[in-house]
């Protein structure tokens, strides 16, 4: 049971935040997104320190999930479909993402934990990349993980807001970029 109201606890916190920001994040905020007693999350995470880094784990916990799920279709359809599912059904998690990341710039105990997922996930894009026929896996990771984050961004907090891109549209992005990195086909 503690695995289960852990990840609730982590949930809720990540809903805190996209919904309020850093600063609406407490113990009882949480417990009550939670749907929780009050005191539930103060005995899984002592501190705010202790919470932040909760909710930072179950933030990655979620993103290994997400891209773990077998492909199905060429590269840029898979990318495409991970865009629009962030901006879609994820985007409660990008934004408290966001909140995270801008965080991370003033506080260095949470830049560790945030780099740590955000460089899991490179390496799992460079090993595709790899498999793909890329030669500079590395280099095109930037690339490719540059457009995506810049695709959500923009789709949930810049202009683009106005009219997020479809899912065709997100494939057809993907399908730019990889050709321009010489994986045209994949």
């Amino acid at each position: 049971m503690g695995v289960d109201r852990k990840a609730a606890i982590g949930d809720a916190a990540i809903e805190v935040i996209a919904a309020q920001g850093m600063r609406g994040l407490t113990h009882r905020a949480v417990d009550r997104a939670a749907g929780l007693p009050a005191g539930s999350t103060s005995y899984y995470a002592r501190t705010r320190s202790a919470l932040l880094e909760l909710t930072a784990a179950r933030m990655i916990e979620l993103d290994q999930k997400e891209v773990e799920d077998p492909r199905e279709g060429s590269l840029a359809e898979f990318l495409g479909a991970v865009v629009h599912a962030a901006i879609t059904e994820g985007r409660t998690r990008v934004l408290a993402r966001y909140e995270f990341a801008l965080e991370a710039t003033r506080r260095p105990e949470l830049r560790a934990g945030y780099d740590a997922g955000g460089l899991a996930l490179r390496r799992q894009c460079a090993e595709v990349l790899a498999a793909a026929g890329s030669r500079s896996p590395e280099g095109d990771t930037r690339v490719l993980i540059g457009w995506l984050d810049g695709s959500i961004f923009d789709a949930l907090a810049g202009t683009g807001s106005r009219r997020p891109p479809s899912k065709d549209e997100l494939t057809a992005g993907a399908r730019a970029v990889l050709t321009g990195l010489g994986l045209a086909g994949v």
